[in-house]
């Protein structure tokens, strides 16, 4: 207790110093967890979004990860009906699982004869009320989502495309789409003349084609190949055009009603689905979920192959983006601490020049050499404790009155400007981890210096000036 007091006043001593390195440590400490909290907004953004479009789980045939792209009929799913009602009848399963909804992949040409071009797309069936439903899981209450799916409701022969795939088929007029350049017609060079047969031939296409005065059709053809490998066509009337984000998959998107699907791929043959999706109440219930299902998906291993992969395994950008997020984090911490370091080490440095003569007195009075050195770690490990409770007190302010502005920011692959939000207040584990180690170093960088001053000679320390 008395060197509690001693470090006190002694730190008293001298407040400018002691609150310059007070001002760089709760500095340090507000960088490190607003960085914290904009790292786990992103986190738990994208968590959200993986999980309302694609679930916490997928059940699939055992290859279809690796190789169902080239051919997703192939590696389908059959009786996946059978499969939901097992889940839905296991007593853990059906308190977590929120919806279990069937799903089936394609590819495929859409064209629009209207404008006479066509384009390969890739694109999904689903139960149009399930999506709605996966779309409403907000578990980190975050302030952004994706708006109703127009998919539910709709007639049978509806489907999504994506805003780039709206494009290359020139539907942007149909769907009242902004910002969507139409292509420029090549000319003919000025004062050419064409020949006659080939003037003729053209007036001839000209006058045979549709007139292409339907600038406002929606209807899209489009071919698919069935399982038994015979091509299938489907009329279908494109009701929204939804950004995907990447520029890649924007361009070659389609969604559909899982029946219209079923139906061009399998025609009247009994329909299968590629995956089944698993939504959870909870993603911290992904393991205890994927046990339960090990002897489910056994007993139709019979049949098929089966397996059950997380969202984490179907979408490595999220791991890799979480990685990156986790070193930047690391690196910042380091060289916040680097600063920390150095800074106490210098105000320690400074107090033993200054109390040179104290120590010596101090040590003539019978004071130990391990007296000396945790008088001065102590004045570090307070340094340390009101320089991390200052920084958490400034990083909570400066996050609510962020939080509270309404700053929005557009993500890497994102569609919709998201709220800027940093998530500070409730990361106990980061906060107290900040905090230890901010004091940590602190106490670390005070031990050295106090280490000096307990070796000094007494009579040398006395005659110091």
């Amino acid at each position: 207790m008395m060197t509690l007091s001693l470090a006190i006043r002694n730190l008293l001593r001298n407040r400018r110093r002691s609150l310059a390195t007070l001002l760089a440590m709760a500095i340090g400490c507000v960088s490190i967890l607003l960085f914290g909290g904009y790292s786990t907004n992103i986190k738990y953004s994208m968590q959200t979004a993986y999980v309302q479009t694609g679930g916490h789980l997928q059940i699939q045939h055992r290859d279809f990860f690796l190789y169902g792209s080239g051919n997703p009929a192939a590696y389908c799913i059959a009786h996946y009906d059978q499969i939901i009602e097992a889940i839905r009848r296991d007593e853990n399963l059906r308190e977590m699982v929120l919806v279990a909804t069937p799903t089936l992949q394609f590819g495929g040409i859409a064209s629009n004869s209207v404008a006479g071009v066509s384009r390969t797309v890739f694109g999904t069936g689903f139960v149009a009320q399930d999506i709605n439903s996966m779309r409403q899981w907000n578990d980190y209450h975050m302030r952004s989502g994706y708006p109703k799916s127009p998919l539910e409701g709709s007639a049978f022969d509806s489907a999504i495309v994506g805003t780039g795939l709206a494009r290359v088929l020139q539907l942007c007029d149909a769907l009242s789409i902004v910002r969507c350049p139409k292509p420029q017609q090549k000319a003919s060079p000025q004062g050419e003349v064409l020949p006659a047969d080939i003037a003729e031939l053209a007036l001839q296409e000209t006058s045979e084609a549709p007139a292409i005065d339907n600038v406002n059709s929606r209807r899209i053809d489009l071919l698919v190949g069935s399982a038994s490998g015979t091509p299938n066509v489907a009329s279908l009337e494109v009701i929204r055009a939804e950004d995907q984000g990447f520029k890649e998959l924007d361009e070659v998107y389609v969604q559909m009603h899982l029946a219209q699907t079923q139906k061009l791929v399998y025609g009247r043959s009994p329909p299968s689905a590629t995956s089944i999706i698993l939504q959870l109440r909870h993603t911290d219930q992904v393991d205890q979920a994927l046990n339960r299902l090990e002897p489910i998906l056994q007993s139709f291993a019979g049949q098929q192959p089966l397996t059950a992969l997380d969202f984490q395994t179907l979408n490595p950008f999220y791991v890799q983006s979480v990685r990156l997020f986790d070193t930047i984090f690391s690196f910042i911490f380091l060289l916040i601490g680097g600063i920390v370091l150095f800074t106490v080490s210098n105000t320690m440095n400074a107090a033993i020049v200054e109390r040179t003569t104290e120590i010596g007195t101090l040590r003539a009075i019978g004071l130990r050499r391990s007296g000396i050195l945790s008088l001065f770690v102590t004045e570090g490990a307070l340094l340390g404790v009101m320089g991390a409770l200052a920084g958490i007190s400034l990083a909570l302010a400066i996050a609510g009155l962020v939080n509270s502005l309404g700053l929005t920011w557009l993500p890497p692959g994102g569609v919709e400007p998201l709220p800027l939000t940093l998530i500070v207040w409730g990361q106990t584990a980061t906060i107290a981890g900040t905090a230890l180690g901010l004091i940590g170093v602190a106490v670390l960088s005070a031990w050295w210096p106090a280490h000096r001053a307990s070796k000094l000679n007494i009579v040398e320390a006395l005659r110091h000036v």
